[in-house]
């Protein structure tokens, strides 16, 4: 084989060879082949929600009145039909390459489709304004439900960033714009500052969303939300009137001073909180732990209570008690005593005391003795002593008796 590839007469009649066999099989382009044609099922298909595009200067103009969507009836032969509805490799579009600024009536027209299949758009042709298209900047306006806002919490001025947006759209639709607003959304009460991004909404002054681009169409906005405190003093108020022979000298708190939360109305309204103190069964100097009272709207109070100390002094009355007799105590069976000073064995005593505590006192109401307990015969002076109610006190006319002890006759 390597002599025969060497040979250039072998390679001539080789390629002379292909060149026969390809020849013989190209077909002859004399010859008529017989093509039989079998017409195919037509049959029409409606394709609802076909989107529509538009033709022209979009960086001069803004064209309103074009609906998004139109529906179109496909009719052929049913391959194609089938196709295309699957596909939907066709297109729906208006040409205003050429329109000028106002209102004209345009007609839809479809690209892409095959020439077997028949369109018809509903509806066939619409109306539509177009205008000069402009960009304007404008001052957002941060919104929130001041609902939201937790009691005893108030909000300060919200901010937003950025604060201003481009706004671009049909002329006559940019002279309507009354209010740019950025919406906080949220269902949360807020107790602390919060930060979130919002949607820029266009409105008119009907508060109609208004067709136009804006950009950036999101922004942050941020509420300052700081809780409501002030502090105030704390009175006393004094509730009754003191015991008869008890004098108020003073009532002192632990804490001065409370600080309130509530809103800003409540707070600028309210100068001070309190703690009453009933006096009526106060005797003697104490000590009372007292809830701090708050108006109403005030929510919260720190501290919750107090203490107070209560200091009195009790005013004393006099009054003499006379001829208490003296008893004997203490003296065993074997002896008996005479007290020979004071001879007339009574004693007078003067009671000190609040004058409701002394004013029906008598001599029943106090026992006076001698304890003779241990003593045998003979003269002995000896301690008088006196026992009475608690809450008085008295000063005898005399401290000591003179009492001789004697054997007593058997």
């Amino acid at each position: 084989m390597d002599k025969l590839m060497d040979n250039p007469w072998f390679i001539k009649i080789l390629a002379l060879l292909m060149a026969v066999l390809l020849y013989s099989a190209v077909p002859n382009a004399a010859s008529k082949t017989n093509d039989i044609n079998v017409p195919g099922v037509k049959t029409s298909e409606i394709l609802e929600e076909i989107p529509v595009k538009a033709y022209y200067d979009t960086e001069n103009l803004v064209v309103s009145g074009l609906p998004d969507m139109v529906e179109v009836t496909l009719e052929g032969p049913m391959p194609h039909v089938q196709s295309a509805k699957a596909l939907k490799n066709f297109e729906v579009f208006v040409d205003l390459t050429n329109a000028k600024i106002g209102n004209q009536k345009v007609k839809f027209e479809v690209s892409g489709l095959s020439e077997k299949l028949k369109a018809t758009i509903k509806p066939a042709s619409v109306t539509v304004s177009i205008q000069e298209r402009i960009s304007k900047e404008f001052t957002v306006e941060a919104e929130f439900d001041r609902e939201l806002i937790k009691e005893g919490y108030s909000a300060g001025q919200p901010t937003v960033k950025p604060n201003k947006v481009k706004i671009t759209g049909a002329k006559d639709v940019i002279d309507r714009i009354t209010y740019v607003k950025a919406t906080l959304d949220g269902k949360a009460l807020l107790d602390s500052t919060v930060s979130k991004n919002a949607q820029v909404r266009v409105l008119d002054k009907e508060l109609n969303k208004l067709d136009v681009v804006v950009e950036p169409d999101t922004v942050e906005v941020t509420i300052p939300v700081k809780s409501n405190n002030k502090t105030v003093p704390i009175n006393i108020v004094e509730k009754g009137t003191p015991p008869a022979g008890v004098t108020l000298e003073s009532i002192t708190l632990d804490v001065k001073e409370a600080v309130i939360s509530g809103s800003e109305d409540v707070l600028k309204d309210t100068n001070s909180v309190r703690v009453e103190v009933d006096i009526s069964k106060i005797n003697e100097n104490t000590t009372l732990t007292l809830p701090i009272i708050i108006s109403n709207g005030v929510t919260k109070v720190t501290p919750e209570t107090v203490k107070a100390t209560v200091v009195v002094a009790k005013s004393e009355s006099e009054k003499a008690v006379s001829a208490i007799p003296i008893n004997v105590k203490g003296l065993s069976d074997q002896y008996e005593a005479v007290v020979n000073d004071p001879s007339n064995r009574l004693i007078n005593l003067l009671v000190f005391g609040p004058g409701n505590a002394i004013t029906g006192l008598g001599p029943n109401d106090f026992t006076i003795f001698v304890d003779l307990t241990g003593l045998t015969d003979g003269v002995h002076t000896v301690n008088i002593q006196v026992t009475g109610p608690t809450n008085v006190t008295w000063k005898p006319d005399k401290l000591s008796a003179k009492v001789t002890i004697m054997k007593a006759n058997a």
